[in-house]
């Protein structure tokens, strides 16, 4: 698997193989299901088979993840957002364990998904922020667009884009 450059003090990030989802998924679950009150239902869906995911892991184990999706897994839960062509990473599921909150490994897990994305051909990140953290992405690079909306958690999220 590839390995993407971390940002200054963070942990490594990794691309990772489906061997290794439960450690996205202990992460994804500590965060999304245990904190936010996300549906474990929602939180773990059948896109977790046909997505790219990276992994950073610190020396009591996996502290942060996030998935992407691109081409035909992308376009079909994506649609609805216009999502129709094959040169789009679908950012989600980014989560960071308590613990290493504040470090930058966030901004990491972001780089190394553009960085695979690249990688990949793809030419477009799109992702859609839960509201409280649009400005985290909208330092990275990111621009909002369209009304705020509840995909289903009851977490209002907007959508974003950034061209790579």
């Amino acid at each position: 698997m590839s390995q993407a450059a971390p940002a200054p003090g963070a942990l490594p990030v990794r691309v990772v193989g489906l061997d290794e989802l439960p450690g996205c998924h202990a992460v994804r679950r500590a965060v999304f299901v245990a904190e936010q009150g996300v549906p474990e239902a929602e939180e773990i869906d059948g896109y977790d088979a046909g997505a790219v995911h990276l992994l950073a892991t610190g020396p009591a184990g996996p502290v942060g993840t996030v998935r992407f999706l691109y081409g035909a897994p992308a376009r079909r839960k994506y649609a609805h957002a216009g999502v129709d062509d094959d040169t789009t990473a679908v950012l989600g599921r980014l989560a960071v364990g308590r613990a290493a909150r504040g470090t930058g490994l966030g901004a990491a897990l972001v780089r190394a998904v553009e960085a695979e994305a690249r990688r990949l051909g793809l030419r477009r990140v799109y992702l859609e922020a839960q509201v409280p953290v649009l400005g985290f992405y909208e330092r990275l690079g990111y621009t909002a667009h369209g009304p705020e909306f509840d995909e289903g958690s009851g977490i209002l999220h907007r959508a974003m884009t950034k061209t790579l």
